[in-house]
């Protein structure tokens, strides 16, 4: 069986805790690799190589830095399809969702090349007689990420893209449920450029969490992941003095109007709430069509759409529309999750739960879900499955539905769908949710701006990528100097206003 390891100091370490979880082929329920989980001294030894590194650097000017990132963006291009397999393997998405899941991250890097017009400061000129002053943004030195099993490429991508640029050193602590990429994409940037022990990728599970948030060494924490572990890291991490940012769980709602194109908004829904067998953060999870005839005409659009979909391996083909679920206890969850809402009341119009792909009988593959007349109490509208199931809420008029989502304890995306303007930007303005889509079913925004929820999905006051990251991986030092030309003789002995 394959062995997987660390990253540290420019190459491949064995691990050496004696503990090791299993990584599964999620298609065939079949162990495939084991991965290491590092101990605390093992993350403390590379993060003190990490902070050796990082002297050198950060020193070097941000040009040069920008220039690796250059070149890592040619090497994944040039190494697409091979991290979209690899990432297929262990998470079980598709190659053409593996492929945006990598292009995602590669845009980050992108945007991380203009690192030198990022990282300017401000400068006045004759504060005072002879005086100047000036700000400088540097980098806080050794930085951390813990990153989430759906998004593999992608979210590492975002979190030490930024932090390298602006001449951190990085420590990587990605899902152990799929390691293979990020310990690929370390290699990628050994090849581009990056010297030896800046970026160092341990693999563990809460024992490695937890030695990364008391590590005193370590000056910021990014993480993605569950709302009760961002939680947890946040208030650890910032109990340590650490920053923190902490993006958590979701429930995002799509307001469909009675106006609004029904065939649209149906591909939109089937899209947004079945892509990635429903695990994403963004994903559309709850549809909420305002007045029955607008709910009667969208069930009827959804379920030939629904009972359509190819569900199935990622080596089935590029027009496969999902595949399995991570492991067999998420499926597991999910079909717990769905009988609840049977048990509520809620009217079960597509039910996936006697799915079974002939051959793969022992994989985690979850038909999909749709239900109807699903109401705020159960407990399928208040948590997050994390699969592919939608739950329809009707809506009485607009106002109900923007309550809805507003109401809801998360507040990471929102769409509505409509060909009204005055409703269209009412919404955007009104709803306390950190991403919205006017006929954009799930409003991830590009690079050069930034990704972030609000209430229990984002936990510090900074967003993921964007000048935000710029922003959260270093810290501004003003300086106010004053050269002898011109200084008054003696010493000033009390504080004063400039003259």
């Amino acid at each position: 069986m394959k062995e997987l390891t660390h990253w540290i100091d420019g190459k491949h370490v064995n691990g050496k805790s004696g503990r090791f979880a299993d990584v599964f082929n999620p298609a065939t329920g079949e162990v495939q690799a084991r991965v290491p989980l590092a101990s605390p001294e093992e993350l403390a030894r590379a993060v003190d190589s990490a902070a050796q590194a990082q002297r050198a650097w950060g020193a070097l000017n941000p040009q040069k830095r920008a220039r690796v990132m250059m070149e890592f963006v040619r090497l994944l291009n040039r190494d697409m399809q091979k991290l979209a397999e690899a990432l297929s393997a262990e998470h079980g998405k598709t190659v053409p969702d593996a492929k945006g899941d990598v292009q995602r991250g590669l845009e980050v890097i992108e945007f991380c090349i203009g690192a030198p017009h990022l990282l300017k400061g401000e400068f006045t000129d004759g504060a005072g007689p002879g005086i100047d002053m000036y700000s400088m943004k540097q980098p806080l030195g050794v930085v951390a990420g813990i990153t989430p099993f759906n998004f593999p490429a992608m979210i590492p991508m975002w979190k030490m893209g930024p932090a390298l640029a602006c001449g951190n050193a990085f420590i990587l602590k990605p899902s152990e449920r799929d390691p293979s990429v990020p310990l690929m994409l370390a290699e990628l940037l050994k090849e581009a450029g990056l010297p030896d022990g800046v970026l160092q990728v341990i693999n563990g599970d809460k024992e490695a969490v937890d030695a990364i948030l008391d590590n005193e060494t370590i000056q910021a924490i990014g993480f993605v992941g569950s709302t009760p572990i961002a939680q947890y890291i946040y208030a650890r991490g910032c109990e340590n003095g650490k920053r923190v940012q902490c993006f958590g769980g979701a429930k995002n709602h799509m307001i469909i109007m009675p106006d609004a194109d029904m065939d649209q908004a149906a591909d939109a829904l089937v899209g947004a709430g079945y892509g990635a067998a429903g695990e994403r953060c963004m994903a559309i999870s709850v549809a909420v069509p305002v007045g029955d005839e607008t709910a009667d005409r969208l069930i009827e659009k959804l379920v030939p759409r629904i009972e359509k979909l190819k569900v199935g391996p990622y080596t089935a083909g590029d027009d496969v529309d999902y595949g399995p679920v991570v492991t067999a206890a998420a499926k597991e969850n999910i079909h717990r999750l769905v009988q609840s809402g049977i048990d509520a009341g809620a009217e079960l119009v597509v039910d996936g739960r006697d799915f079974k792909l002939q051959g793969y009988e022992d994989g985690f593959f979850v038909g999909p879900h749709l239900f109807d007349r699903v109401t705020p109490d159960m407990e399928i509208y208040r948590k997050e499955i994390f699969g592919p199931v939608l739950s329809t809420v009707r809506a009485g008029s607009y106002e109900e539905a923007l309550g809805l989502a507003m109401d809801h304890e998360y507040g990471n995306g929102t769409a509505i769908f409509t060909r009204d303007g005055d409703t269209a930007r009412d919404f955007a303005a009104r709803v306390n949710i950190g991403m919205v889509g006017v006929n954009v079913p799930i409003p991830v925004p590009l690079a050069y701006h930034t990704f972030g929820g609000w209430k229990k999905s984002g936990f510090g006051d900074l967003n993921q990528h964007g000048p935000d990251a710029f922003k959260f991986y270093t810290r501004t030092k003003t300086v106010t100097s004053r050269w002898p030309s011109g200084m008054k003789e003696g010493g000033e002995f009390h504080f004063k206003a400039m003259d």
